[in-house]
């Protein structure tokens, strides 16, 4: 940046009344929960996004992950009744699903032709499911795919586990680890506000509860995603706080591996009179993650919520990993999702490539399996 550019920027920072902000961010400060109020309440998204591409090329310079993954979630039955879920159905709807272990496997091998890293389990919570069910299929995954990263259970899931196992939690991390789960998505926090979780998710863990759950998994060893869903009832305050108590937990453990703000699809669930989330919305959220997460290593535009063309965007407002391929993903879609099913390596490539990013394909735990370079650059 030449300092014509740089001297641009500062005025629009003084424009935003931002002006210590942006010096903070340039040299690289923590900010604290007021800054993080003051950040979401600038109307000039463009400014965020510079600054927070400062922060994500602090941390990644140039680079774009992306991950070959599969998705099954396998079971849509889920005893929660959360307002904002299109996905599941209760137990005696004629809708609902289990896959069986080798319902799974055979899911697994679908794809034994494609180089998969990382298979990606979630589903709902299901109170039928014995404690043997979690262990075998998981079994099914690593004994079909034995090189993968299997990815499973977000923290509501995993308490489920362990009411069912009614064995101490540390007992079935390690049962778990030794059937073959490697890491955890980030579901099930939804936004850490009491308010918001009485009001839409109350059957779920609290958010209290569901930060211990993580801390206590990565202390067993798991790491973790860590997630936001945004775009609802949420207040701009609630979302703040949301990054602040997570930063606070990384800064405990060091377990979160990425953070991903998860935009809200209201299509085909009890609030579908809300409207969904803009682009300028999904940049600004992005920004926000990226400049408030210091001590998180990525940020993660998910494609398949947001649509491919802003996760392109998000490259330059603090995103440095856009997922993966997917294959078959349910719980979006249910929710009226117009993304497509499933992207191929090829596409993820040439997404970053043509956002001017250079593309690394990683695995679940961000091992570098291949980097390329940016479009119009030598191999």
């Amino acid at each position: 940046m030449n300092a014509a550019q740089h001297a641009l920027w500062e005025e629009a920072a003084e424009r935003a009344g931002l002006p210590r902000l942006l010096r903070k961010v340039i040299d690289g400060e923590r900010l604290s929960g007021d800054d993080g109020l003051a950040l979401a309440g600038c109307e000039d998204v463009n400014l965020l996004g510079f600054m927070a591409n400062l922060a994500r090329e602090r941390k990644s310079g140039r680079l774009a992950y992306f991950v070959r993954n599969q998705h099954i979630n396998y079971t849509n039955i889920c005893n929660k009744d959360c307002s904002f879920c299109a996905f599941y159905v209760r137990a005696k709807d004629p809708r609902g699903y289990v896959l069986s272990p080798e319902d799974v496997r055979r899911r697994a091998a679908e794809q034994l032709s494609e180089p998969i890293t990382e298979i990606h389990m979630v589903a709902g919570i299901n109170p039928r499911l014995p404690y043997s069910y979690y262990l075998d299929i998981v079994r099914a995954v690593k004994e079909t795919r034995p090189s993968v990263t299997v990815k499973a259970y977000t923290m509501i899931e995993l308490a489920e586990i362990v009411r069912v196992a009614k064995k101490p939690r540390e007992e079935v991390f390690e049962d778990l680890k030794a059937a073959g789960l490697g890491s955890l998505p980030g579901g099930g926090a939804e936004v850490l506000s009491e308010r918001v979780h009485a009001e839409i998710f109350p059957k779920k863990l609290t958010p209290a509860e569901w930060l211990d759950w993580a801390r206590a998994a990565h202390r067993a060893g798991l790491r973790s995603n860590c997630t936001m869903l945004y775009g609802h009832i949420e207040t701009p305050e609630e979302r703040n706080d949301h990054l602040l108590r997570v930063r606070e937990l990384q800064d405990e453990t060091g377990g979160f591996l990425t953070f991903i703000p998860l935009a809200f699809h209201p299509d085909n669930t009890e609030m579908e009179h809300l409207p969904p989330t803009t682009g300028l919305m999904d940049l600004q959220q992005i920004a926000l993650a990226r400049l408030m997460l210091d001590n998180f290593d990525h940020v993660k535009s998910f494609w398949i919520m947001v649509t491919p063309q802003i996760s392109q965007l998000a490259l330059w407002y603090g995103a440095d990993d856009i997922d993966g391929t997917i294959v078959r993903e349910e719980i979006t879609h249910a929710a009226g999702a117009l993304t497509p099913q499933a992207l191929t390596q090829a596409e993820l490539v040439g997404m970053i490539r043509e956002a001017g990013r250079e593309p690394v394909e990683r695995d679940a735990l961000y091992n570098v399996i291949w980097r390329g370079a940016a479009e119009g650059a030598a191999a």
